[in-house]
């Protein structure tokens, strides 16, 4: 009983300091993945060459790259909007770099913003939906604060899914038809190579080496293609997936609180979307029973 007539009163801020806090804006990092693969590509590519006594300057062709890029990137210009194909190369970054969401803080904010609603119910969500930096979930709380609807609100914010599907699927067929242009401007590029060739028939040496160099453009045209232009239109397309993963589960977490849920049963509902592997989370619950048990053999007068 000691302890509880010396324990600290809570006073206004910190309670405050327990009061639901909005999820930090994930930040950069690199795709080991992507620049890990492009490496090992390249590694490999030119490793074989070396390995057939070749050396880098037999593939290191100016004029070849500026065919095959020039030529492909036309190509993709003619079928596809500027204004996409803008988006397209802003969006590259998506490629290289993973913004790393961390779906378990998101659930805990969550769960925070529910048991606050059912205590004092949903309008004292106000002022944290105009504090949160992810701008679907704070368009979704306001719109649960104003008083939304429950059809409506999902309809919505189902609209703001697909639209970002569509856009970002357009921002990846600017990849994928680079991919699928680049080796048909390669071999372009062989045959105007060849063309030149078949000038000097006359030096058999330089007619070998001219043929050599003439194949070079196709090297661009099926290497740029099949190491970084489709596999970056897949990359964009799983990150898509991923964001619209993500979204549905705070619509879903959203839905939750106006519908007055459990907080409980909300983290349920939510903790399936988590990536975080199953056995991370049995092994957390053993945890939490261990310290729940020490907690329960300490004596009385310091747990009061």
């Amino acid at each position: 009983m000691a302890n509880s007539a010396t324990a600290t009163p809570k006073t206004p801020e910190a309670q405050a300091g327990k009061e639901a806090a909005a999820p930090k804006a994930p930040g950069l990092r690199p795709d080991l993945a992507t620049i890990s693969g492009i490496a090992l590509a390249m590694a490999g590519i030119i490793g074989g060459l070396i390995l057939e006594k070749g050396s880098i300057q037999d593939v290191a062709q100016g004029t070849a790259a500026m065919i095959v890029m020039g030529g492909t990137f036309g190509a993709v210009l003619v079928t596809t909007p500027m204004a996409t194909v803008v988006r397209a190369f802003r969006g590259l970054s998506a490629v290289f770099f993973d913004r790393g969401a961390d779906t378990a803080s998101v659930i805990a904010t969550m769960i925070q913003f529910a048991t606050k609603a059912r205590k004092q119910g949903i309008v004292s969500l106000e002022a944290d939906a105009a504090t949160v930096t992810d701008p679907f979930l704070r368009k979704s709380l306001s719109l649960a604060v104003d008083g939304t609807d429950l059809t409506e609100l999902r309809k919505m914010m189902e609209i703001d899914i697909a639209l970002a599907e569509h856009k970002a699927e357009a921002e990846a067929k600017v990849w994928d038809s680079a991919g699928g242009y680049a080796p048909t401007i390669g071999i372009i590029g062989a045959v105007m190579g060849l063309i030149q060739v078949m000038k000097h028939l006359e030096d058999i040496k330089e007619v070998g080496h001219g043929i050599a160099v003439a194949f070079v453009a196709t090297v661009y045209g099926v290497g740029s293609a099949n190491i970084f232009f489709l596999p970056a239109a897949t990359k964009l397309r799983t990150r898509m997936h991923e964001a619209s993963l993500r979204k549905d589960m705070i619509l879903e977490g959203v839905i939750g609180i106006v519908e007055g849920l459990n907080p409980t049963l909300i983290r349920m509902k939510l903790d399936a979307y988590d990536p975080k592997p199953a056995v991370n989370t049995a092994k957390e619950a053993k945890g939490a029973r261990g310290r729940a048990e020490e907690g329960a053999g300490e004596p009385l007068s310091v747990r009061s």
